[in-house]
């Protein structure tokens, strides 16, 4: 069954490192208060973890692609250990099924969904590619990006990405998208947007 006016929030990787991070999750329960909500989670320190052993250790990008999945999933659980009455799941069915229980959900994603959908193993891809990935795949209305970076919102996502603020590939990723597109500060994040 569709589900109409999904939402989709991708919580920069690098919000994990600060208070900020409570404030935002706290954010999502009160300003889509009754809307589907699929929380994204970036990989924070434990990404940056594998971007270092790679450098180190020369492994292959398919490794380190699927070793970064594994670090939103890790950034996935302990944001339920946050907000305990949100649900997790891996797949685009298990978030239907959690959304249809009227569950915000945490996408926590599943390696072998994503390989299967011929995602590309690259540091060119990384969570918020995936957000806008996951957001095209359940036919999401927003997708909102919510950084740690300030964010000039005079500039396209191409001069976000030239400025390593989105990922290289974001821009591929949101081309003839369906859903708007808001990418913010999480310090204005319930303030600069929401949803109606």
């Amino acid at each position: 069954m569709a589900i109409d006016g999904i939402i989709i929030i991708k919580l920069g990787g690098s919000l994990s490192r600060s208070d900020t991070l409570v404030d935002c999750l706290n954010a999502v329960e009160k300003n889509h208060q009754g809307r589907a909500v699929v929380i994204v989670p970036g990989g924070g320190g434990f990404a940056d973890q594998v971007r270092l052993a790679q450098q180190h250790w020369q492994f292959d990008d398919t490794t380190a692609h699927h070793m970064a999945l594994l670090a939103m999933q890790q950034i996935a659980l302990m944001l339920k250990g946050l907000k305990p009455d949100f649900a997790i799941a891996d797949t685009v069915a298990a978030i239907h099924d959690q959304l249809n229980r009227k569950k915000t959900v945490i996408w926590s994603p599943d390696i072998i969904e994503l390989d299967n959908a011929g995602i590309e193993a690259s540091w060119d891809i990384t969570s918020d590619s995936l957000a806008a990935w996951l957001a095209k795949t359940l036919s999401a209305t927003e997708l909102i990006l919510i950084k740690s970076a300030v964010i000039d919102s005079s500039l396209s996502p191409r001069q976000l990405a030239e400025q390593h603020i989105v990922d290289k590939a974001f821009c591929d990723f949101v081309a003839e998208a369906a859903f708007k597109v808001h990418i913010i500060n999480a310090q204005n994040y319930g303030v600069g947007i929401t949803s109606t």
